[in-house]
């Protein structure tokens, strides 16, 4: 099974936690930092494990989301090794108010925020085939 990683910023944690969950309902092995990382963990060191081994990086963005100096690191980290055919493909997930990075503007997006169901649709379309 191939394992999403979910790129996120905390201020979107409601969003991204009911993403982690429908995903997981359809069986999809999810990566997220909340559900990984523990205490006395390095979260580098975490981060960089789920991302080595992730086949999507799933870059959830709001109006906010786009100033974490985390989320940025982890898509510029998948857009490098996607450039390099490394195996990874990064799929945006827009929630309400936002835009893409201007750098993954030409990349279609799963839209959350005008109707979740076909949002969820879009994106498990390409997370199953």
């Amino acid at each position: 099974m191939q394992k999403i990683f979910i790129s996120h910023r905390t201020s979107d944690m409601a969003h991204v936690k009911r993403l982690a969950a429908d995903l997981r309902a359809l069986k999809l092995q999810v990566w997220l930092d909340d559900d990984e990382i523990r205490p006395g963990d390095s979260i580098v060191g975490r981060m960089n494990e789920g991302l080595e081994g992730a086949a999507y990086l799933v870059l959830c963005y709001s109006k906010d989301s786009l100033d974490s100096p985390w989320a940025s690191r982890e898509w510029m980290s998948a857009l490098a090794r996607q450039m390099n055919d490394a195996g990874i493909k990064i799929i945006p997930v827009r929630f309400p108010s936002s835009a893409p990075p201007a750098i993954l503007a030409d990349i279609k997006y799963a839209d959350f925020s005008a109707d979740w169901e076909t949002g969820l649709r879009d994106l498990t379309r390409v997370l199953m085939s």
